[in-house]
């Protein structure tokens, strides 16, 4: 999709501190980050938001959350605990529609979230 921002930091238009990157999924910090660890898992493929997924991406969906326990565990949180996030819509706080999974650790976080 042309003016998705997630869509232009895949194809290197923008820059981004990448973390992970696979054929399937690009991690990457947050820009705004919440915690002291917080990282996004975006498929690269456009779907805008997770209520357009279809039964053939659960395989996708998966691997997104494999890949921010995989960055989780790499960053020292495994034992320790960490949230992972994906928000649907703009009443959930959803501001880029390209689906996406957030990935935060490093302090304790309250529930229930904001």
């Amino acid at each position: 999709m042309s003016d998705c921002l997630f869509c232009k930091i895949i194809a290197g238009q923008i820059p981004a501190a990448v973390t992970y990157r696979d054929e399937h999924v690009l991690a990457f910090k947050d820009i705004q980050p919440r915690a002291p660890m917080h990282e996004l898992v975006t498929p690269l493929r456009h779907i805008a938001t997770v209520a357009e997924a279809t039964p053939a991406d659960a395989e996708l969906l998966g691997r997104m959350m494999l890949v921010a326990a995989k960055r989780a565990g790499e960053l020292g949180y495994g034992a320790g605990g960490y949230r992972l996030v994906m928000n649907h819509g703009k009443d959930a706080g959803q501001t880029v529609f390209h689906a996406h999974l957030h990935i935060l650790a490093g302090r304790p976080l309250d529930w229930p979230p904001g």
